[in-house]
Order: C-alpha cells, then structure tokens, then sequence
C-alpha cells in the first residue's frame, strides 16, 4: 500500500509542479500590470526582476550542483547567452509592452497560442514524438488546438453573467476591456505573438541545452545573470536619460520586482528545466491555458469581477484539451523499447559465451589421452 502511494505522488509531481508555475504566473500578471499602471518601465522590470532572481538562485545552484554540474564549454555558453535573450530580454519586454496597450486578461489569453507554436517546433525538432495515425499522437494534436480555442472563447465570448460561489461582481473590468482601441489592441496582440515565439524558442533550445548541461539550479542562475546583463544594456538604452525609472520604493513596483524574480523566473525556469527533461517542452506550455482560468476564477472571487458564461465554457473546453494533451503524453512516457545497443550487446555476449565453450572443447580435444594399462 504504501509503495502504491508512493508511486501515485511519483506520477502526480510534474502535474503538482506545473499548476504551481501557472499560479505563481497569475499572480504575476496581477502585480505587473499595477506595476505598469504607476509608471514602472518594463525594461526596468525586467531587469529588476531577473536580478532579484539570480540572488535567490545562485547560491543554492552553487551548492547543491556542486557534483553534477558539467565543465562549461563554448558552445554551452554560447547557447546559454541565446537563452537569456530570449526568454529574459525579449520576450518579457514584449510581453509588458503588450499588457501595457492592453489588459492583463487580455495579455493572458493571447499567450495561450504559446502551447500550439511549442508543439510545432518540438515536432519540427523532433523532440516531441507524432505518429498522425496513432491514437495519441491524435490526442495531442486536438487538445493542443482545444486549449487555444478555449482560451480565445474566453476571450471572444461573453455570454450571460454567471455568480460564480455566489458572488456578484461588477463588469467593471470587462468594461475596462472593451473600451481598448483597436489599434493599440492590435500593436498589443502582435508584440505578445512575437514574444510566445521567442518564448517557444527558448523552452526548445533549454530542452536542448540541459542534454548537455544536466544542472537545472546552475542553468537557471546562468540564465538569470545573463538575463540581467543584457536587459540592464536594452533598458539603459530605451530608458537614456530618464535616470528616474530606476528608482524604487515600497510600493508595487517593489512587490512586482521581487515577486516576478523569485516565482516566475527564479523557481520557474528551474521547475520547467526538472520537467522538460523528462516529459519535454510541450507538456510544461500545454498548461499555460490555466493560467488565464486562473486569472479569471481570482478576479472573480478577490476583485469580485463579474464571471460570465462565456469563460466558463471557454474554461470546460480548456480543461477538456488539457485532458487529450495528459493523455497522449502519458502514452508517449511509458518505458521505451529496448535500443538497437540493447538488442547487440546481448547477442554479443551470447556470442562469446559460445566461442569460448568452443575454445575450451578443443582444448579439451587436443590434449594427449594418457592410458593406464592393468598389468
């Protein structure tokens, strides 16, 4: 009984470990976006915030991958640099220059297109496996395309309200939403499509590099710090002369700094690296959708935001694809057969066994055979 316990927890981490991650970037979205609403540069943002995370991680990736952390060669520190680019610097600009122009509801429902552009380059790069004619594969393929079309039904349609527990909210944010012009809705939506691709890059090639560099707590704190560097040379060059932005005080600016650092890069990036190495990039954006249900369930029952029928079912189909998704991968993380070295090095060995008998049957054979003669 307790072996099966045991197990059950086994299996159920990686699904505990990414609900998590999409909580913590929920709340996330939430501070960040007060923060951008008092002024705070997002270039500042998000060098502040990979900062804060490089000294919460460093120290623990210094002692605990003390004996697993390889030698650091050219080529890891060229893909290491690549990786705080894209992820750090690029698209979390983006992705704070988007919400600026829109909503974090918004923001937050444009980014679930980040699951189906994943699940393309990992198949591309062939670190997803897709047999179309295999029921599985089938799965993943509709549950890849159900969570985005969940989570634009969420964002598209509004449907009657609905008091979710019992509460009744205000449309105030939904108002909030429709009042957004649509040229600033389009600027928003295309800088977050760019950042999910840069995003989605960076979730294959980390895939990639911890093949070679199998030490997560030091990859993130690479990360991290080369994150710092090169957002601190954007933000000083987008912010020349405004030394004003730089300053903080203890206020939300401070609380979406050290937040963001701590939860959403520092722990983040290093839950994501432990998962990819076992279940691949695509299972760890295949939840990226709750995130949105998330927001929408918190807003409700926090900021007593009126719930409409509209994310509900937006919510039910998102669930339902996530289902298709878990179910194909769990296909695909069963044992593997055994390799093509697995299969040569026993016939190998039965080989020699074979040989050797026979060398040790003419050994036998041409030894001289001593008589006794009985006088």
């Amino acid at each position: 009984m307790k072996d099966k316990i045991n197990s059950f927890f086994k299996r159920m981490k990686p699904f505990i470990a990414v609900v998590f991650m999409q909580v913590g970037l929920a709340g996330m979205d939430i501070l960040s976006k007060a923060a951008l609403n008092q002024g705070m540069s997002n270039y500042v943002l998000v060098v502040y915030r990979h900062a804060v995370a490089t000294i919460v991680i460093a120290p623990f990736a210094l002692l605990l991958d003390k004996k697993v952390r390889p030698k650091m060669t050219r080529s890891i520190f060229i893909k290491i640099i690549l990786l705080g680019l894209l992820e750090p610097v690029i698209d979390q600009n983006l992705y704070f220059l988007g919400m600026k122009y829109t909503t974090a509801t918004f923001a937050a429902a444009i980014i679930n297109i980040l699951p189906a552009i994943t699940f393309v380059m990992a198949w591309m790069v062939r670190l997803e496996k897709v047999n179309i004619k295999s029921l599985h594969s089938q799965a993943k393929i509709a549950g890849t395309i159900a969570t985005v079309g969940g989570a634009m039904v969420m964002t598209m349609v509004k449907g009657a309200p609905v008091n979710l527990f019992g509460t009744k909210g205000n449309s105030h944010h939904e108002q909030g939403t429709s009042a957004i012009n649509l040229h600033d809705s389009i600027k928003g939506a295309l800088m977050i499509t760019v950042g999910c691709f840069s995003w989605a890059c960076f979730m294959i090639l980390q895939a990639i590099t911890l093949k070679t560099y199998p030490a997560e707590l030091s990859l993130t704190a690479w990360i991290c710090l080369l994150g710092t560097i090169e957002g601190s040379i954007v933000a000083m060059v987008m912010e020349r002369g405004n030394n004003s932005v730089w300053a903080l005080h203890w206020d939300t600016k401070l609380i979406a700094a050290v937040y963001s650092g701590v939860v959403c890069s520092g722990f983040a990036y290093y839950i994501q690296g432990v998962i990819m190495k076992d279940r691949g990039p695509v299972f760890v954006t295949a939840f990226g959708p709750l995130c949105m249900v998330i927001v929408a369930v918190m807003s409700s029952i926090i900021l007593a935001e009126q719930m409409f029928l509209g994310r509900v079912i937006g919510a039910a189909i998102i669930v339902g694809g996530l289902y298709l998704v878990i179910w194909g991968k769990s296909k695909d993380h069963k044992s593997p057969p055994p390799t093509v070295d697995d299969q040569i090095i026993p016939t190998k060995q039965t080989t020699n066994e074979r040989s050797h008998e026979k060398e040790n049957s003419d050994q036998e054979a041409s030894q001289p055979i001593h008589r006794v003669e009985i006088p």
